[in-house]
């Protein structure tokens, strides 16, 4: 019994050193045996000169006995009454330190020190004035030298393959002069470590904006690259994933052709970098191909002679690659043959070709059905070959033209450029 009754005694008296504040930095050095109140004075008066040659602490009283400090009074703020704990645990013979020194609520006291920071601002400011101008002027100088070098067309003109090339250029210019006028006023002013700042949070914020137009992005690096290799050009017959139309012009974000039915269609270039195109009209000369029935009965050799002299004949086929015909199937009754031709498109409608060659070889059977071979042959001769020229190209021709010549400046493509 007599043995719990000690713990308890044991364990209350434990309490008062374990709510002890430990929030103010204590000495640590050894205790002296002997009292000294010469020393406690010396102590309070090295406090109390230290502390007058601080703001703040006005209302701070400091009384020493046996080394033991006791601080009372008010502070501005926590800070305020931390450094006064720290400074008052380095003075020598300091054995323990009683901080009772509260925040102030005077509120005069509170906006003293906030003024008083204000005015120091202010003439902070104007003592760096100058500087600031002196930085500001040639942040100018040097973004005008940088826009003037970017406003020499010619100049870029010459050195890109394209205009979209060269106004690329020029934007580059315009950018890296911001950024070295920045640098430099910064560099003038004292003030580089903004610098970093500054480019962090572009970057994070470049970042955000690249994932959010992510598509337009694409578009435009298309664009860049289908300007350099220039896979068609203007008035080319080209097929875009199943779209066929004649070329209007290339711009910074889509294609836009002109389809035979006279309609705009616009692809995005992402789109037509990626997909397979198919040019018309970068090959001068162009096949023909059509299927014609024949009779199986009534001599399938001699019916694809004269089929084949009877399209050697039209004015519009050329001799080299010549023409061909042959057999493509055939039954019991019937046969098809398969013809084919090369025609110049740039004097010849494709279309128009493969209609009359249609009409003259199927007039040509039909002679060799009713007559004998030498009158069939001596009539499909003396046929009378209608006009296939390329009027209806040449219209839609002008008339891309004519659309082009609208917005000329914001075409990509070049007649002159590197083919690809």
């Amino acid at each position: 019994m007599r043995l719990i009754k000690c713990l308890l005694v044991l364990i209350l008296l434990s309490f008062p050193a374990t709510a002890q504040d430990t929030s103010t930095p204590q000495p640590t050095g050894t205790i002296e045996v002997e009292d000294s109140a010469k020393q406690d004075a010396a102590i309070a008066v090295r406090i109390r000169d230290i502390l007058g040659e601080l703001d703040g602490y006005d209302d701070v009283t400091v009384t020493v006995s046996s080394g033991i400090v006791t601080l009372k009074g008010t502070a501005l703020n926590g800070d305020a009454i931390d450094r006064l704990g720290e400074l008052v645990s380095r003075v020598d013979g300091v054995v323990t330190i009683e901080n009772q020194v509260t925040e102030t609520t005077d509120v005069v006291q509170r906006l003293n020190p906030a003024i008083e920071r204000f005015i120091t601002r202010i003439k902070q400011a104007v003592a760096f004035l100058p500087l600031a101008l002196v930085a500001l002027v040639v942040f100018a100088l040097i973004v005008v030298a940088g826009f003037a070098l970017a406003r020499r067309k010619q100049l870029w003109d010459r050195l890109a393959p394209n205009a979209f090339i060269a106004d690329i250029y020029r934007q580059i210019i315009r950018v890296a002069t911001i950024i070295a006028a920045v640098v430099v006023a910064l560099d003038i002013v004292g003030a580089t470590a903004l610098l970093s700042t500054i480019l962090g949070a572009a970057g994070i914020i470049g970042l955000a904006i690249g994932f959010a137009v992510r598509d337009t992005v694409e578009n435009f690096i298309a664009s860049i690259l289908l300007s350099m290799r220039q896979p068609f050009r203007p008035n080319d017959l080209i097929e875009i994933g199943g779209d066929v139309g004649k070329v209007i012009r290339l711009t910074s974000r889509a294609t836009i052709l002109l389809s035979l039915d006279g309609n705009h269609i616009r692809i995005p270039n992402a789109t037509v970098f990626k997909s397979r195109i198919i040019n018309y009209t970068r090959n001068k000369s162009r096949r023909v191909t059509f299927d014609q029935i024949a009779d199986a009965g009534k001599g399938l050799k001699e019916q694809r002679r004269v089929v084949l002299e009877t399209v050697k004949a039209l004015p519009f086929a050329l001799e080299t690659p010549s023409p061909n015909v042959w057999i493509e199937s055939a039954d019991a009754d019937k046969a098809t043959l398969r013809v084919s031709l090369w025609v110049d498109q740039r004097e010849s409608d494709v279309s128009l070709a493969r209609g009359e060659a249609i009409r003259i070889v199927r007039e040509a059977l039909l002679e060799v059905a009713k007559k004998p071979v030498a009158s069939a042959q001596q009539k499909a001769g003396k046929e009378e070959v209608e006009n296939v020229g390329t009027e209806e190209t040449a219209e839609l021709e002008r008339m891309i033209e004519s659309e082009r010549g609208e917005t000329e400046a914001g075409d990509l493509l070049n007649r002159d450029a590197m083919e690809e």
